[in-house]
């Protein structure tokens, strides 16, 4: 048994004193999880059961709780020994908690219960606080599905303005590059799935393998030969072109895709003088798309003269919609790729007359680093506390920061049928779902449960993810 797979020790330290801190005769609690707002109106819901398996997958041991109990006695917190023992001895050690949550892949508007946590055993009341930590770690995938979602978005308005298949297009229009800018290769796998709710262009080999192992996918993306600075200029300046030419005879067949970063040295030298010039013909014979990776510089900018000099020397073909679409190669953006300079870029070059389809993006650190939680200031709070047998609200209010009111009550959410509006609403004492009874018309509970009493009750396919988030819904 390792340290760090013990569920008991994914916490804070102070949590290990919480459970003597609850009002005497406190035998349920109820928590939620919400975005309080963030850069973004709405968040695309989605990681949860991968939290849920890869940490709290197995049940929990005597062995865990010795290792526990020693070592909050050396950390200086008071441990609940015989909480856990009874979790371990009656539940065999399957935590007694439910949980419901929106299906994986809804689009829910900012401050709407997306998740809820409540105890099952009167015995357990603590335990809900207890796993605020690991579970709300789920902020991570939740933040960079949604960021690469509404990416899609913005990539597929240019392509619908411009392109004459956009829905053709898409799906590999944003790249992920962030395996190497993220803090863990845990990060890694739950950003990268996250990312490929939304596309399946990825280097991130670990995000593939998370889709896998927790939600079934076999390949969830794709990727092509790709060229590195490395492979590039250890063959020295003086031979550049035969650094280009070698990834053709390597990589280019009829159909198929070659990527080659070409701004080792000069960008616009290399496209006019060795794609445009020495290699053209060969590029042309291999029935290959070439595609031009500029790596510096401001974004807009290159990218822009970049298509124009491959307009120059490959020409083009105006599409229906009147947009110039380059014979032969392509150009992927991958420095300095944000939301905004994807807007920016797309902007410039629709606007001097090339298709959206003459361009891809690669996003590294935008995309599964540079957030945090307070991206979408993602909560998780108790609402309701059973006391004496009686429920009882629980809420803050600070008066520094009304941002930070808490909601109040055991709730769940609502979707509008037709419409797809999203409301919390108030649940019936000690009642797990509304009863049709408790509905009004036209509205639907939003919510299903995932976790029961140690089991994964609701095991989404990530294709099924993927049609959420692209429905919108």
């Amino acid at each position: 048994m390792s340290y760090l797979d013990n569920p008991i020790l994914d916490t804070d330290s102070y949590k290990a004193s919480h459970w003597l801190q609850y009002p005497p005769g406190t035998d349920a609690t109820f928590f939620y999880v919400e975005s309080r707002g963030g850069t973004y109106e709405s968040t695309v819901f989605f990681g949860l059961q991968a939290v849920l398996k890869s940490r709290l997958g197995r049940p929990v041991t005597h062995a865990d709780v010795d290792a526990a109990r020693d070592f909050f006695a050396a950390h200086g917190e008071p441990f609940n020994d015989p909480g856990w023992r009874r979790i371990v001895d009656v539940h065999g050690g399957r935590l007694p908690v439910r949980i419901r949550a929106v299906p994986e892949g809804s689009v829910v508007p900012t401050h709407q219960a997306l998740v809820t946590i409540e105890s099952t055993d009167p015995a357990a009341a603590w335990l809900p606080s207890y796993l605020e930590t690991l579970l709300l770690r789920l902020w991570y995938p939740v933040t960079v599905s949604t960021i690469s979602w509404q990416a899609r978005r913005t990539i597929l308005q240019y392509l619908e303005k411009t392109s004459d298949d956009p829905a053709g297009q898409i799906a590999f229009k944003l790249h992920d590059f962030g395996a190497r800018g993220v803090s863990s290769a845990e990060s890694a796998g739950l950003g990268g799935m996250a990312h490929l709710v939304n596309f399946m262009g990825t280097d991130t080999v670990s995000g593939v393998l998370a889709a896998r192992v927790f939600y079934g996918e076999p390949m969830a993306g794709y990727s092509i030969p790709a060229a590195e600075h490395s492979t590039i200029t250890s063959w020295g300046r003086e031979h550049e072109v035969d650094a280009y030419r070698n990834m053709l005879k390597r990589f280019a067949k009829p159909g198929g895709l070659v990527a080659v970063v070409s701004d080792s040295y000069d960008i616009y030298h290399a496209i006019t003088e060795h794609w445009g010039k020495t290699l053209r013909e060969e590029v042309i014979a291999s029935g290959a798309t070439l595609i031009v990776r500029p790596d510096s510089g401001e974004p807009v900018e290159v990218v822009h003269r970049c298509l124009s000099l491959l307009n120059d020397a490959f020409g083009s073909t105006a599409n229906s919609k009147g947009f110039r679409v380059l014979n032969h190669v392509r150009v992927i953006q991958g420095d300095g790729v944000n939301p905004e300079s994807i807007r920016a870029i797309l902007e410039r070059i629709t606007g001097a007359g090339y298709s959206a389809d003459n361009l891809a993006f690669g996003m590294g650190g935008a995309l599964l680093q540079k957030l945090t939680r307070d991206t979408q200031k993602f909560a998780l709070k108790c609402s309701a506390a059973r006391i004496d047998g009686a429920w009882r609200d629980v809420w803050k209010d600070p008066v520094t920061d009304q941002g930070k009111i808490s909601k109040r009550g055991r709730m769940t959410l609502v979707r509008h049928r037709e419409y797809g509006s999203y409301r919390t609403v108030a649940l019936p004492d000690d009642a797990v779902s509304l009863a049709p009874a408790d509905l009004e018309p036209g509205w639907e509970e939003a919510m299903v449960t995932v976790w029961e009493n140690g089991e994964l009750v609701r095991d989404w396919t990530f294709a099924e993810v993927r049609e959420r988030a692209a429905a919108g819904r």
